[in-house]
């Protein structure tokens, strides 16, 4: 008598096939692609509009001030208009920051293609919020388009910057954004949601070393 029995697969043969993570590096099925994409666009939009408002409110009510002392000293808020980059770098080239900052917002964009991970798009998105922060004072403050100065107001420690250089919220979540990403590129996490062990990158079997 005919049987079905041949047709059948062996037993945890389907399993196998087509599984994601036969190469060690899965991305995070957790994750569907819109999810991280729309962490860093709000993340970005977040750190934006709070960099605007604080902006705003900065010329508005510290213009003509002295440094506002608060937290004992700890910190100062201090109305800066600054020709560089962040943390007033660079106040001779401030027509360079405008092409660079496009860059790296277009570069984001390019990623954003393939980004499966939660903690990148974090990060992306405080590095895109920070740069359109700035990037707004070049493009709509004086003297004018391009060569904007941007509005610092934050000082520790003491007044007009003279422990450390004044910044503002941009400054801020680009230095987070980008520290943050370094630490996932350091412990191998990648945009695309994988995870890169340090044995397959350096080749040293689980039971080498000590």
């Amino acid at each position: 008598m005919a049987t079905d029995h041949g047709s059948q697969q062996p037993a945890g043969s389907e399993e196998r096939v087509g599984r994601p993570g036969d190469d060690g590096q899965a991305p995070e099925r957790a994750l569907r692609p819109g999810r991280p994409i729309g962490l860093l666009a709000g993340a970005g939009a977040l750190v934006l509009l709070v960099d605007v408002l604080t902006k705003q409110w900065a010329v508005s009510a510290l213009s003509g001030r002295e440094p506002v002392r608060l937290l004992g000293g700890v910190v100062y808020l201090d109305l800066i208009r600054n020709s560089g980059a962040a943390f007033s770098l660079g106040t001779g080239y401030t027509f360079i920051f405008p092409v660079i900052t496009v860059a790296v917002v277009a570069w984001i964009c390019w990623t954003a293609r393939r980004l499966r991970s939660a903690p990148w798009a974090l990060a992306l998105g405080l590095v895109l919020g920070g740069a359109l922060g700035n990037l707004s004072d070049r493009l709509f403050r004086a003297p004018g388009p391009m060569l904007g100065h941007v509005i610092d107001m934050i000082s520790l420690f003491g007044p007009n910057g003279e422990h450390y250089p004044v910044f503002n919220i941009a400054d801020s979540a680009l230095c987070v954004g980008v520290t943050l990403a370094v630490v996932l590129e350091l412990t191998g996490r990648r945009v695309d949601g994988t995870r890169t062990r340090n044995r397959d990158q350096t080749g040293v079997p689980d039971s080498a070393g000590g």
